[in-house]
């Protein structure tokens, strides 16, 4: 699971607990996962098609950086789903787990599913290409260009 990306908790995420509010979180998710499978597929042309289960563990305060971790579990001919994984930057402790967050493509005019062309194979190809250009692997892991 990479963790692609942090937010800070405001005080306008906080619910009458003064606890990260759990709809937020969903906004958070949703909103997250979806730059997730856009930069995946190479398209903006996704819709939400369902979000399984969602776990909360623990609790987000004011002042929390939270971060998300994001995974492809599969891909279909027109879909992809990702699991969402939201912990304390600080702490590491799991706030909440959504699993089976599933995208699909759609034509930008009919609205209507169309197939996006990626396996599941191509997609961890492309990451790790990815990870390497950034030079996020270590040294060990990179192969010599000269």
């Amino acid at each position: 699971m990479r963790f692609l990306s942090r937010r800070l908790v405001m005080p306008n995420d906080l619910n009458y607990a003064n606890s990260l509010f759990g709809g937020r979180a969903l906004e958070w998710i949703d909103e997250e996962s979806a730059i997730y499978a856009i930069c995946q597929l190479e398209t903006n042309c996704l819709v939400t098609k369902h979000i399984g289960e969602i776990n909360f563990e623990s609790p987000a305060m004011q002042g929390d950086i939270v971060e998300f971790g994001l995974e492809t579990k599969g891909v279909g001919r027109t879909s992809i789903k990702v699991s969402c994984l939201v912990r304390n930057k600080a702490t590491k402790k799991t706030i909440c787990l959504a699993d089976d967050i599933v995208f699909v493509k759609v034509d930008p005019v009919t609205r209507q599913p169309v197939p996006h062309g990626k396996t599941l194979e191509g997609l961890k190809t492309q990451t790790e290409e990815e990870v390497r250009s950034l030079h996020l692997l270590p040294k060990d892991n990179v192969e010599d260009k000269d």
